[in-house]
């Protein structure tokens, strides 16, 4: 399940991901890309989508101001398998 929340452009994170627009493919699913970078540069958030240099994946933002995104929920992490400690005898005796 993912979550499409609207918060400050100083609460999003990488791994979010922006909307892009349609660009070459008009499917909506494709048009949001993963966020892979949050640079602060004078006073802005500069938010880089899929790999740096490509202008069209940078968004610059006031560090108050609302972006959406999707936020996919933060797998718990695994439980430890716990062994079990009954030892069987393999014929040897002590």
């Amino acid at each position: 399940m993912t979550n499409k929340i609207t918060l400050t452009a100083a609460e999003v994170l990488v791994g979010d991901h922006i909307y892009s627009g349609t660009g070459a493919n008009a499917h909506p699913t494709f048009a949001w890309e993963t966020i892979t970078q949050i640079k602060h540069v004078d006073g802005l958030i500069l938010i880089v989508a899929g790999r740096f240099g490509n202008a069209n994946d940078e968004f610059w933002f006031e560090p108050d101001e609302s972006v959406t995104v999707i936020r996919y929920p933060v797998p718990e992490p695994e439980k430890p398998v716990t062994k079990s400690h009954n030892k069987h005898g393999h014929g040897h005796s002590t």
